[in-house]
């Protein structure tokens, strides 16, 4: 039950907004909603409700009397907030945080982080901005968070550039809609376990125009885990993201200060690249094989095997030399891709591209063992090694595709990004096309009927050099997209 009395009395004063059902408003000396209590025994973190000072009559100061239960035996009673002050003034006071002193004091007293780089979260409605002025003790952080969200924004306190044992500040709405101050720490990357908000303090919350804006005093040690190497230097974190009934969810923008930054040093410091260089390079790695190698060997298998039959090398015809090649360059790129990202992640991610992927690394090096015992082109059950060598080709492309989609969308969370899906988008219309058109030009071929004649040049082979100028133009588009991310 939580009451606001006149400072040192007993007397309840002003009034509780209760807007949501898992509080109830109550009647002390009839007045209506001069205390809140609970309606429900089950298990709780945090109540947030509103309280309203009365528009007239003998005003002064005011402090919050509490009591709250854990179970029969343990309970508090009468626990005081501390004493609120009345100004006397007719203007009304607000708690609203605001950060002035963002650009004189940055550097100079508190290290600074923003995103764009040095904006104004005073004036930037698209700015992400965190503070902290650490006492020399590092006993007390005093810690400001700004950035528009429709959920939340976070901050957190890490040891690397990778989400997993970090201390984090979550300034975020809570299932009524209101602003709150939690803290958490994370374990991997899946949502953060809630802790007990600690020795925190001072907390002032606003919400305008969609820019949330918290600030508060924090007494409780920085913890990540064991593997800090100094007390005083971390990679500072910024993520925002949506939320749903007071619980936060996966973050939409996240950025990463390109090194440690020293709490007792102030700064004002920038975010480093949104992805490091290792997943970058497994995402143009995979572009590669299952784009361009792995397509082009494909269709090259499917439609040009007559072409320069008889013409090859060590009694291999030239189709089946290529075809080799370049599965074989599409089976290294993968397995190199596959290494990069799990040497950097260090652990199972959680969604559907980590499976997909998973899945092609599987199939991928299933399929040269399923060629290599291939029985003679003559032989009697020759057709159960072709249906199941192109059932496999085609699992791995179609899980392919799926895993560049899933890893795209990944990227593409940003409204700046969202464009690298919709070239995969063209990219399967292009490759779709080519295979419409070299499917209807074998069969019309069967008939003797061919759709054109390109004289010394094939027909086959103009659309495998169609399809390959295309592919690349869709290709280098998606490695700039990766490259700038």
């Amino acid at each position: 039950m939580l009451q606001a009395r006149k400072a040192g009395t007993t007397s309840a004063i002003g009034s509780f907004t209760v807007t949501v059902s898992d509080a109830q408003g109550l009647i002390c000396n009839g007045a209506a909603n001069s205390a809140v209590s609970h309606t429900s025994d089950s298990e709780k973190t945090v109540i947030q409700k509103k309280w309203k000072a009365p528009a007239s009559g003998q005003i002064s100061n005011i402090e919050f009397s509490v009591t709250f239960v854990k179970d029969f035996s343990t309970f508090w009673v009468g626990v005081k907030s501390s004493v609120i002050t009345y100004t006397g003034t007719s203007t009304p006071v607000t708690a609203a945080p605001t950060v002035p002193s963002w650009n004189t004091e940055c550097g100079k007293s508190k290290v600074c982080f923003s995103q764009p780089s040095n904006c104004d979260p005073t004036t930037a409605t698209n700015c992400y901005f965190m503070s902290v002025q650490t006492s020399s003790s590092q006993s007390e952080m005093k810690i400001e968070i700004v950035g528009p969200s429709n959920g939340y924004v976070a901050i957190g306190f890490s040891d690397d550039q990778a989400m997993g044992n970090d201390a984090i500040y979550i300034c975020g709405k809570d299932n009524s809609g209101l602003l709150q101050v939690q803290h958490a720490f994370s374990t991997g990357k899946k949502t953060p376990n809630i802790l007990t908000l600690g020795n925190v303090s001072d907390i002032k919350t606003a919400m305008t125009n969609g820019v949330l804006n918290c600030s508060f005093t924090s007494r409780n040690p920085i913890s990540t885990g064991s593997r800090a190497a100094s007390v005083s230097e971390y990679f500072l974190m910024i993520a925002a993201g949506p939320s749903s009934q007071g619980n936060i969810q996966f973050h939409t923008n996240t950025y990463v200060t390109q090194s440690k930054v020293n709490l007792l040093k102030p700064a004002a410091v920038s975010a480093g690249e949104k992805y490091p260089a290792i997943v970058k390079a497994h995402g143009a790695l995979m572009l590669i094989a299952w784009m361009t190698t792995g397509s082009v060997g494909m269709l090259i298998a499917r439609y040009l095997k007559a072409v320069g039959k008889g013409k090859g090398c060590c009694g291999k015809d030239v189709w089946f030399l290529a075809h080799v090649t370049l599965m074989s360059l599409s089976i290294i790129a993968t397995a190199i891709a596959f290494i990069l990202v799990f040497s950097y992640a260090r652990d199972w991610t959680g969604g559907a591209h980590p499976v997909l992927g998973c899945l092609v690394m599987i199939l991928t090096l299933i399929q040269p063992v399923v060629a290599a015992l291939r029985c003679d082109p003559q032989h009697e059950k020759r057709f159960v090694f072709n249906w199941a060598h192109s059932f496999i080709a085609l699992a791995i492309k179609g899980l392919a595709v799926a895993a560049i989609f899933t890893g795209l969308a990944l990227i593409g969370k940003s409204e700046d990004e969202e464009w690298m899906l919709k070239v995969m988008g063209g990219f399967v219309a292009w490759e779709a096309l080519i295979y419409v058109l070299q499917d209807l030009h074998k069969r019309t071929k069967k008939k003797d009927a061919e759709i054109c004649s390109l004289g010394l040049m094939s027909t086959e082979l103009v659309l495998l050099l169609l399809f390959l100028l295309g592919n690349l133009a869709f290709l280098i588009a998606l490695l700039v997209g990766i490259g700038k991310a």
